[in-house]
Order: structure tokens, then sequence, then C-alpha cells
């Protein structure tokens, strides 16, 4: 019987061709404002969005999987260019089930960056597992990756800016910025 390697944060990081993302607490720090007429709002952090809405551009596709169902969500990931989106997701293993049907991308060639218990079972299923430092206790102790920043505060912009160093492709972006 042959071990099975363990693979370092940057082998993962070199195969990832796509990155999957939770809302609530990973792109916005996990407040909810309801006005009282049904309207919802979150705040994003720009950082995150500056460099969401340029991986495609680096052949890194992208995709949302939260739990809840918002328009402010639809309208976000419209702005920045997000590939796909799954709201009302309650089983996120079964998202990443049909992500990886409809674009041929492997299990490990994905990263996702999750919060809270719900994100535990796709965290286990994908290549580069990631949170934000103030995700729940289980949720980094799963992580192959813990940020720096919280959720809403860039942690996103961590997990990109490392996987982008690994594959040689952020000075380019950061080049792209400067022109």
């Amino acid at each position: 019987m042959t071990a099975t390697k363990t693979l370092t944060l940057s082998e993962r990081c070199k195969a990832i061709k796509l990155i999957a993302m939770d809302v609530d607490g990973v792109l916005t720090q996990g407040g909810i404002i309801h006005d009282g007429t049904g309207k919802e709002w979150k705040v994003f952090h720009v950082r995150d969005g500056s460099v969401l809405k340029k991986l495609n551009k680096f052949g890194i596709a992208t995709a949302i999987i939260t739990g809840r169902s918002s328009v402010v969500v639809e309208y976000r990931a419209k702005e920045l260019e997000i590939d796909m989106v799954f709201q009302g997701v309650s089983n996120k293993a079964k998202a990443l089930e049909e992500i990886i049907s409809s674009t041929g991308i492997s299990a490990q060639e994905i990263a996702y960056i999750g919060d809270d218990l719900a994100d535990i079972s796709i965290m286990k299923s994908c290549g580069l597992a990631a949170s934000p430092n103030d995700a729940c206790f289980e949720v980094r102790n799963c992580a192959n990756f813990v940020s720096k920043n919280p959720g809403g505060k860039s942690a996103l912009r961590d997990l990109v800016e490392i996987i982008l160093k690994v594959q040689g492709k952020w000075n380019h972006l950061c080049a792209s910025h400067l022109n």
C-alpha cells in the first residue's frame, strides 16, 4: 500500500483553476441588515472585488456558493463577472459536483473559502480549503490556508494573492493596474 502524499500549500495553489466562495462571513463580515421593507443590505470589501473581477483574465474561474438567497448577491456577482452563482444551497458539496460536471475542472483544481460549519463538507472535497481568520474553529481547523484577515476585510484577497503569486500571475495582475 502506498502512502498518500500530503500536498504543500504551494502545490495546492499551482493546481487552482477555479475559486469558489461563501458570501456571509467571507465576502462580508457576516452581518445582515434588513431595512424593514424586505430589502437586505450587505457591505463588501473593495479589495476583494478588485481581484475577483480580474481572475478570468488570468485563467481562473469563480463561483459563489451560499446558503442564503439575496438580490444583493446577484447584483454583486454580476458586477464582478463571477462565472457561477449558487444561492439557497443547503448542500454545498452537491453544488461543487455541479461545478465539476459543468466545467470539467476537477475538485483538486478548485479552491473554496468558507467560514462556518455548512462549509466544511465542500472544503474537505476541494484541492485547497481556505478560511478567514475569524471563521469558526472547526473550519479553520480543516483549512489549508487561513487568511490573516477576517471575513469582509479582504480575506478572499489574501487567498487570491497567494494563488496568483505561486502561479506566477500576481505581478501581471499588478502591472495591469499600472497601464
